[in-house]
């Protein structure tokens, strides 16, 4: 795919957005598109990385992933320990993760890979299992904090951060220790595999905010009320759809799996250089996060803000064009903003909004 780059300079009610040299990599729910990537930066990532991997169960799911892909496609997705056959090499441990409040022993092991005689690891990935879900502040500031270690201590190697997986029991604490450690990447340029992120949204971009590691999804933060699997939903609406390939997917279903596949390989690339589908990175959100998706032509804003925020909304696609200004001094009521009657084309979409307390948000949603 060829990549039209562009570079936007806005202000919005006295924001700057602007590229950067220095920007962090997140891999969320809008990295999942492998028609998106450019095959060159799939292969110079093959060429160029060499992952070390360490996760128990939840951590798999990456694992399962691409080794659905592997089999169903094969090239350009492969990979195996060695890096043989022009594979991507990749190398797991599969018996420890980054355990909970302020364990380092993942620190430590990552340690002595690297400073293994034989060691070409590159490439340094940990995985939570249920570590987010219980953790502190402070617990929390430990893993970042020891991470951060390891950057200055080996310079030439990518390590790459992680969310923990989705918990409705443990809504809050979850929700609130895994912005924690978004924050963290954003404000610091770091390389963030947003592993909840993935897991909180169909493939259509519809958010749900009180669903589990295993794609179900309930009323409320308590789980007072089972609604329903959007995996299995999505996948009796689309059977034949090849992010519903089968495979096996630790604690949940084949469609999370394979959506973390593809966000693995979009990370990939992104570390091997591409600047990804839109050539700008959004500015940290300020007052919370902006979710947005795309559905019967029209387009849903997700968002926590003040009652009454006075809200400009500005709409752009992957060229850098500017669709339409879609509202001036929009009046939110509540916590979610619907525009109807919005015809796009198929393609990523840029939104920026900018409200009268001087904050400014940027997300991005996809047409299919």
């Amino acid at each position: 795919m060829t990549q039209k780059l562009f570079f936007l300079i806005l202000f919005l009610e006295g924001c700057l957005l602007k590229v950067s040299s220095q920007q962090p990599i997140i891999i969320g729910h809008t990295s999942t598109d492998l028609n998106m990537v450019p095959l060159e930066y799939v292969n110079e990532a093959k060429s160029t990385m060499k992952v070390w991997y360490g996760h128990t169960s939840h951590g798999s799911q990456i694992t399962s992933g691409i080794d659905n892909l592997q089999n169903h496609i094969g090239e350009p997705y492969t990979f195996n320990p060695e890096g043989s056959g022009g594979a991507l090499s990749y190398q797991e441990r599969t018996d420890v993760d980054l355990g909970s409040n302020g364990d380092t022993s993942w620190a430590q092991i990552t340690r002595q890979v690297l400073n293994d005689p034989a060691n070409d690891r590159n490439v340094i990935v940990w995985s939570w299992c249920g570590g987010v879900s219980t953790n502190t502040v402070d617990g929390i500031n430990v893993y970042l904090t020891k991470m951060s270690e390891l950057e200055t201590n080996y310079p030439d190697v990518k390590f790459v951060y992680m969310t923990g997986h989705l918990d409705i029991w443990s809504y809050s604490t979850l929700k609130a220790r895994n912005q924690q450690i978004r924050d963290y990447c954003n404000s610091n340029n770091k390389i963030l595999f947003d592993f909840a992120d993935i897991e909180s949204y169909n493939p259509d971009a519809q958010f749900f905010d009180f669903a589990t590691d295993n794609c179900d999804y309930y009323s409320d933060p308590s789980g007072t009320q089972l609604l329903g699997n959007w995996a299995d939903e999505w996948c009796s609406a689309y059977p034949s759809s090849d992010l519903c390939w089968s495979c096996y997917c630790a604690h949940s279903k084949s469609l999370n799996c394979n959506l973390k596949g593809r966000a693995f390989w979009w990370l990939m690339a992104r570390m091997a250089g591409w600047e990804g589908p839109l050539g700008v990175q959004e500015t940290p959100l300020q007052n919370g996060r902006l979710n947005c998706w795309f559905s019967n032509e029209c387009i849903y804003i997700s968002l926590n803000l003040p009652s009454e925020s006075v809200i400009s909304i500005r709409l752009f696609d992957v060229t850098g064009k500017e669709v339409s200004e879609i509202a001036e001094k929009f009046i939110l009521e509540k916590q979610q903003i619907v525009i109807p009657g919005t015809s796009l084309q198929k393609g990523f979409y840029l939104i920026l909004l900018s409200d009268n307390h001087n904050s400014c948000f940027a997300g991005e949603f996809l047409v299919n």
